[in-house]
């Protein structure tokens, strides 16, 4: 498939598709015989690895992140304990970061209540 079909039947525009494959974690094959453009070709894999992209990216992972968990997932890099830790250590960081997000909203709340209290 040219980056075009792949862009239509993952719903990830060109350019995306260029970045992920410019930062390794796809990678596009050109036709050695022909030799009139350089166009690269995908193959299914590529399509599914870009799918799990799309969804990693979509829970939060990194570009970082994802290049490890596509060691692990695809290249076969990692342990089963390996690829737990990997989502260990995410669900962890999500944790910290919903308890931050908790305690904005509470400093709000509480700026919400001087407001309607004139106290600012």
């Amino acid at each position: 498939m040219l980056i075009n079909e792949v862009s239509k039947k993952t719903g990830i525009s060109a350019h995306t598709i260029r970045f992920y494959e410019k930062s390794g974690l796809i990678e596009g094959k050109r036709n050695e015989s022909v030799k009139s453009n350089n166009y690269y070709h995908y193959d299914d894999i590529t399509v599914e690895k870009l799918e799990f992209i799309s969804d990693a990216k979509s829970v939060g992972f990194t570009i970082r992140e994802i290049g490890q968990m596509i060691d692990a997932w695809y290249n076969k890099k990692y342990s089963k304990k390996q690829k737990l830790e990997i989502l260990d250590d995410k669900l962890n960081s999500l944790e910290q970061k919903m308890k931050e997000i908790r305690q904005m909203k509470k400093q709000i709340l509480q700026f919400k209540e001087d407001v309607v209290n004139d106290r600012c």
